[in-house]
């Protein structure tokens, strides 16, 4: 009898074991299937560092965020999240995995000046289309006006949006050309909303108007949506980017979302592009799409700065950089460091890291994930991060990120330090800024030879220059330079974006 339940026992094992194998191979298999996510991209606009809920915005400042919360709580919350000073950067960087100067766009690119992704830049949206996605994008280009740049022509099989060379803000020439008596544009000569599909010339929809300022991100929804559905109807995998418009200036909520927070139209706005992104999560649950899509949120760079008062706004027209000093435009820490999420339901574990990621480490990251290619023939400064996304490599695969503003580079960042080779006393930064200090470290300043060095973690808003007492960190810092500069042999820039110099 003994022998006979022994026996038993362990068949019933070997039974469970069998089937535990089974499913684990059915599990495997699944996972082989869905080698390739849908991608969702939403790029916020102007959003800093301190404003959402999750990095200590949020409901403490009078505009609650529960849809981008939510969304950070179910995947990896970066607070470490780096880009460039300002939009057309950090786009030309997301777009190419490449520093901007490296496509001559290290400036914001402005209608009617020459500035424009060249033609031969290879951009996310051509490496996923090549490895089978489909692939939109719905909103802000600002990669330059020229029509070789432009998305239709750069890997996008749909483009709708304000015209790929401007920003928010552009509907206002024509008000503001009639008030200086020094233009009168017709609305149907002033900017336009365009649409394109692939390799097709932009057509023109309707003029971009206040009124449309204040709704276009709905727009975007829509189109995104549709677009989800219609992919979701082939089979193919997508690549859906939406660069949306909130929180640049001029802020101006829709009706439903005028009033809604405590803090004025920019709370407004904030909390409205959380219901965009809300928007967005809730299709791709009604599609079934949720678990086979790879979600990003993340804003270009840091918020308006101090003094932002626009279009009879009651309050400032800004966000905040949290504990960080700067803002859009300046080379500081806020001004670069912002938030960014990456979901993709049971592939990415929830959690946070601090650890350094690049608006650049996305194209080799995420090319890794669809099957794509890097390309070969020229510096690629994107890292590949995609075992940081999966709990791999805790501490991720960057230590350093340079910071360039037009053909100048200003600053350079190795691990918690941060090192300037230029003056940035001027701007917004205010009193105790980085070059207002005196001391034993005031003489280190950029004309006398030595940058002025930082520690971020202990020192946020940048007001002690440890360059002297922690010299020995200049070694690795300059060190990224020098590596940089030989990508340069063999690879030169483009004449840098300039405005100024003839």
């Amino acid at each position: 009898m003994k022998w006979l339940r022994l026996w038993r026992r362990t068949r019933d094992a070997l039974a469970i074991g069998s089937c535990l194998i089974a499913q684990s191979l059915l599990v495997g298999t699944a996972f082989a299937q869905q080698t390739k996510p849908n991608i969702l991209f939403i790029l916020a606009d102007n959003v800093g560092y301190g404003d959402i809920g999750v990095y200590g915005g949020g409901e403490l400042r009078g505009s609650p965020t529960p849809r981008i919360d939510q969304l950070a709580a179910e995947g990896l919350r970066l607070t470490q999240f780096l880009v460039e000073p300002s939009c057309t950067p950090s786009r030309a960087a997301l777009m190419t995995g490449r520093y901007s100067i490296r496509s001559g766009l290290s400036l914001v690119a402005v209608a009617g000046t020459p500035f424009s992704l060249p033609a031969e830049e290879i951009t996310m949206a051509e490496m996923l289309r090549d490895a089978g996605y489909a692939t939109a994008m719905f909103g802000k280009w600002h990669l330059g006006a020229q029509a070789y740049s432009q998305p239709q022509n750069q890997g996008f099989d749909e483009f709708y949006g304000i015209p790929p060379g401007d920003t928010w803000d552009a509907f206002g020439m024509i008000r503001q050309g009639r008030q200086t008596k020094s233009v009168d544009i017709p609305l149907d000569k002033g900017p336009q909303i365009v649409e394109a599909k692939r390799g097709e010339p932009l057509k023109l929809v309707k003029p971009y108007t206040e009124e449309v300022r204040r709704g276009i991100d709905w727009e975007l929804v829509d189109h995104g949506v549709d677009f989800m559905t219609r992919q979701k109807a082939t089979g193919k995998p997508f690549f859906l980017y939406l660069p949306i418009s909130r929180t640049h200036f001029p802020n101006l909520p829709s009706k439903r979302f005028e009033g809604a927070s405590r803090v004025g139209q920019f709370g407004d706005s904030l909390m409205e592009g959380d219901a965009i992104v809300g928007a967005m999560l809730d299709a791709l649950k009604e599609l079934g799409l949720e678990d086979d899509t790879l979600v990003v949120f993340a804003s270009d760079n840091g918020p308006d700065g101090p003094g932002a008062s626009r279009y009879g706004t009651d309050m400032p027209d800004m966000g905040t950089t949290g504990p960080y000093r700067g803002a859009l435009g300046d080379v500081s820490e806020g001004a670069i460091r912002t938030a960014a999420v990456i979901r993709w339901p049971q592939r990415i574990r929830a959690r946070s890291s601090n650890a350094m990621f690049s608006v650049m480490d996305f194209f080799p990251t995420l090319a890794r994930l669809a099957g794509g290619k890097v390309p070969g023939d020229r510096p690629i400064d994107g890292i590949d991060q995609s075992d940081l996304l999966f709990g791999e490599n805790d501490s991720g695969r960057r230590e350093h990120l340079l910071t360039f503003v037009g053909s100048d580079l200003v600053a350079v960042r190795w691990k918690q330090f941060r090192a300037y080779f230029v003056d940035v006393a001027a701007g917004r930064s205010g009193p105790g800024g980085a070059t207002l200090m005196g001391g034993v470290g005031s003489s280190a300043a950029p004309m006398n030879g030595y940058p002025k060095v930082f520690n971020i973690e202990a020192d946020p808003q940048e007001e002690h220059n440890i360059g002297e007492m922690y010299n020995w960190v200049l070694g690795p810092l300059l060190k990224a330079v020098e590596d940089y500069k030989a990508t340069l042999v063999r690879a030169p820039n483009p004449p840098a974006a300039n405005m100024t110099r003839f």
